[in-house]
């Protein structure tokens, strides 16, 4: 093979290994964190991004009105909340 050939194909190689090592996961990740806001529900416990723990009051179109605390409320975008937390024993209906 000439140098020309070998440069082509040593690019493509780092575009390949770029893509699979960051680009690829990145988008798998975004996925599900979507398919988790499509699935929240009334009554779960979830986490924002802030860290702020709260029971979902209510769903709007891109918010979400948490209960965090005994009669406080706070509105958050929906893309604040990055998980739903599992449920403590003594909370399980």
């Amino acid at each position: 093979m000439d140098q020309q050939t070998l440069s082509i194909l040593w690019i493509i190689g780092l575009f390949a290994l770029l893509y699979f090592m960051l680009i690829r996961p990145q988008q798998v990740r975004q996925k599900k964190h979507l398919q988790m806001l499509k699935a929240l529900k009334v009554d779960d416990r979830v986490v924002t991004a802030g860290g702020i723990y709260g029971t979902i009051v209510k769903l709007k179109e891109d918010t979400v009105i948490l209960r965090v605390a005994e009669n406080v409320k706070i509105e958050v975008l929906k893309q604040a909340i990055s998980q739903i937390a599992a449920k403590s024993k003594g909370e399980e209906k």
